[in-house]
C-alpha cells in the first residue's frame, strides 16, 4: 500500500458510511412459516403457580410474542395428570408450569415426577446465575446443573417388607446414564462452555453410582475440547458453598442434582430468580428451576408478592426452545434491567413490590 493512500483511508473511515460497527445483530435466518404462533400448554399449578404463571401472561402478551396458551387445571392433590393434559402436551411438543404441590409422606405419589416419566423429560436442566445488581455473598457464579429425571433414588420402587422396615430401590441403568452424559457434553459444547463436572457417590455406591461415572468417563472421550472431571457429593456440597465459581456445568443422577440445584441457586441468589426446565427427545416443560419455594406459601399467595422472575427467565429459555431467540434476549434484558435498577422487587430479594409491580416494570423496560 502507497503512502497516498494512507490519508484516504483514514478519511473514509470517518464517514458514517464506512462504519464497521453494526447496528443490530443477526440471530438467525428463519424458514418460512417459522414467525406462525406456536400453542404452548399452560399448567398454572398450585399455590404461587397462577400468580407466577399469570405474570408470564402478561409479558407475552405485552411482548406480541408469536404463542398462544392451552390452560389445563392440574394440582398436586390429584391422582394422575389427566390424559387431555398430557395429550396436549403430546401434541404441543412444549409446556409452561407453575409449581405442583406434593403430598409428605403419605398420599398420592407425586404429579412432577408422573409427567417427567409419561414424557420421558429425562434431562433436569437449572441455570444458577449471578444477576447484576442482585448482591449475593459469592460473584462470577454461573452453573448448569443437568440432571437425570427418571430414575435413581426418584424410580419408586417402594415396599414394606415386614412392620417397620421399608425398601428402597435405587436404579441406575447404563443407557439412561449415557443419555444424561451425552446431554450435558452435547449442552455444554453447543453453549461454549470448558467443563463439565459428574457428582456421585462411587466411593460407597460402587456399582450404581460406578456405573453412572462410567458412562460418563466414556462419553467425555468424545468431547477432548471439554475438561471432564468428577467430585463426591458431599465434597461437592462444601465446595459449592465455598467455591462456585469452579464449576460450570454438572451433571448428576436423579437425588444428587435436586439437592445441587437448589443450593447453587440459593448462592447465586435464591430460587425466586433461576430459571430451568425438562427437556426429552421430542417434549419439553419450563417451569422455575429450583424446586425449594415454587409453590410458595399462603401469605405469599394472599399479599399476591410471590417472585416471577424465575418464571419470566424460563419463559425466555422456552422463547428460545421455539426459535424466537429475539423474543428472548428482549425479555432477558428486560428482567435484568429491573433486577438492577433495585426499585422492583419482591420480598425474596430484599424488596416489597407486589408480583404486579415486577411484572409493570418488566413490561415498561422492554425494548
Amino acid at each position: 500500500m502507497s503512502r497516498r493512500s494512507i490519508p484516504l483511508l483514514r478519511q473514509l473511515w470517518t464517514l458514517p458510511s464506512f462504519n464497521l460497527t453494526p447496528t443490530r445483530s443477526v440471530t438467525y435466518m428463519p424458514r418460512p412459516g417459522d414467525g406462525a404462533p406456536r400453542a404452548v400448554t399452560l399448567i398454572p399449578g398450585d399455590g404461587i403457580g397462577p400468580l407466577v404463571t399469570g405474570a408470564v401472561e402478561q409479558v407475552m402478551e405485552a411482548m406480541h410474542a408469536p404463542l398462544y396458551f392451552e390452560r389445563y387445571e392440574v394440582h398436586g392433590d390429584m391422582e394422575r395428570v389427566p390424559e387431555k393434559v398430557i395429550q396436549s402436551i403430546k401434541k404441543n411438543k412444549v409446556c409452561l408450569k407453575g409449581g405442583l404441590a406434593t403430598a409428605m409422606g403419605g398420599g398420592v405419589s407425586s404429579l412432577n415426577v408422573q409427567l417427567r416419566r409419561e414424557l420421558d423429560l429425562y434431562a433436569s436442566l437449572v441455570n444458577c446465575f449471578n444477576l447484576p445488581g442482585l448482591p449475593t455473598r459469592h460473584q462470577d457464579v454461573d452453573i448448569v446443573v443437568i440432571r437425570e429425571n427418571t430414575e435413581g433414588e426418584y424410580s419408586g420402587l417402594e415396599h414394606e417388607v415386614v412392620r417397620g422396615v421399608v425398601e428402597s430401590l435405587k436404579l441406575i441403568t447404563k443407557f439412561c446414564s449415557e443419555r444424561i452424559a451425552k446431554y450435558a457434553f452435547e449442552y455444554a459444547y453447543l453453549n461454549n462452555r470448558k467443563k463439565v463436572t459428574a457428582v456421585h457417590k462411587a466411593n460407597i455406591m460402587k456399582l450404581a453410582d460406578g456405573l453412572f461415572l462410567e458412562s460418563c468417563r466414556e462419553v467425555s472421550t468424545k468431547y477432548p475440547g471439554i475438561k471432564y472431571n468428577e467430585i463426591i457429593v458431599d465434597n461437592c456440597c462444601m465446595q459449592l458453598v465455598s467455591k462456585p465459581e469452579q464449576f460450570d456445568v454438572m451433571v448428576t443422577p436423579n437425588l444428587y442434582g435436586n439437592l445441587v440445584a437448589n443450593t447453587a441457586a440459593g448462592i447465586a441468589g435464591g430460587t425466586g430468580v433461576m430459571p430451568g426446565g425438562n427437556v426429552g427427545a421430542d417434549h419439553a416443560v419450563f417451569e422455575q428451576g429450583a424446586s425449594a419455594g415454587n409453590v410458595g406459601n399462603e401469605n405469599l399467595v394472599e399479599q399476591k408478592k410471590a417472585n416471577p422472575v424465575a418464571l419470566l427467565l424460563s419463559s425466555a429459555m422456552m422463547l428460545r426452545h421455539l426459535q424466537f431467540p429475539s423474543f428472548a434476549d428482549r425479555l432477558e434484558t428486560a428482567v435484568e434491567r429491573v433486577i438492577s435498577d433495585g426499585k422492583y422487587r419482591t420480598k425474596d430479594l430484599g424488596g416489597t413490590s407486589t408480583t404486579q409491580e415486577v411484572v409493570d416494570a418488566v413490561i415498561a423496560a422492554l425494548d
